[in-house]
């Protein structure tokens, strides 16, 4: 019995050691190449709406040199990204690097900061409209501003914010 056991476990340790072949797999190359953080970090708001965030995105992951119509001849490139909810007009340099954008939303889902602003100053109010506009320049940053339009019974008012809610 005691060798039948020893002869079992002796097996049971040696088996798994023939039964791992190593194969080598060559893996295709990988190009890693930074996103336009500086507009990222100045146009993105955690606050935005998910379209407005989703285009934004896109806008600083696309690469100009890759396109067909580019070449090494012009010093800018324009570049339109639309959605259903918006657009932004995209201005590239010719190493791809983006300068400045414009950028429209309608009727998008308001932060709740400008929801509860809007709330303390005009209770009886319902928004109607509004516009989602962000002007990014290089050297500027980002201006982002709200055009509300509000109304109440037979009463309308347009108001500006930024997006954090404050009145311009």
């Amino acid at each position: 019995m005691k060798k039948i056991i020893l002869g079992l476990l002796a097996l049971g340790l040696t088996i798994p050691a023939y039964t791992q072949d190593v194969k080598v797999v060559e893996l295709s190359e990988v190009v890693v190449k930074p996103m336009n953080y500086k507009y990222l970090n100045a146009a993105d708001s955690k606050s935005a709406a998910v379209p407005v965030k989703m285009l934004e995105r896109e806008v600083a992951r696309y690469d100009v040199t890759e396109a067909d119509f580019y070449q090494d001849d012009f010093d800018f490139y324009t570049v339109s990204f639309f959605i259903p909810d918006g657009k932004i007009v995209a201005v590239y340099d010719d190493d791809g690097t983006l300068t400045r954008t414009i950028e429209k939303f309608k009727d998008i889902a308001l932060s709740d900061g400008i929801k509860t602003a809007l709330l303390e100053r005009f209770p009886n109010w319902t928004v109607t409209d509004n516009v989602y506009r962000v002007t990014y320049s290089e050297n500027k940053g980002a201006k982002k501003v709200y055009k509300l339009t509000l109304k109440n019974g037979d009463k309308k008012m347009k108001v500006k914010m930024d997006d954090k809610g404050t009145f311009l």
